[in-house]
């Protein structure tokens, strides 16, 4: 399975926050591809387009809340640090699924 790895590009560790998001593909068994700062495409779109499952951050402090709130419409987010789990809203009345 595919999953996309974003860093927020103003990361001042950016280092750091690749190594824990590749950690966390290797554990939980995904084969890793980062998303592209510089498309012209939002991240959310990058993931639609992909086809992944999943988008992968080294913490969700790499996202703002309107953007994660779109990104659970598409794909399961996993952070690393804090280790949490967002699970993707069902396309039937916003529930969880």
């Amino acid at each position: 399975m595919d999953a996309i790895g974003w860093i927020d590009p103003s990361s001042p560790i950016p280092e750091w926050d690749s190594a824990q998001v590749r950690r966390l593909a290797r554990r939980l068994g995904y084969a890793l591809h980062w998303a592209d700062p510089g498309s012209p495409l939002g991240l959310v779109e990058q993931i639609e387009s992909s086809g992944a499952d999943v988008l992968l951050l080294s913490s969700s402090a790499h996202v703002d809340a309107t953007v994660l709130n779109r990104l659970m419409a598409v794909a399961d987010v996993e952070c690393a640090a804090p280790r949490v789990s967002f699970a993707r809203w069902s396309p039937v009345a916003g529930v969880h699924r």
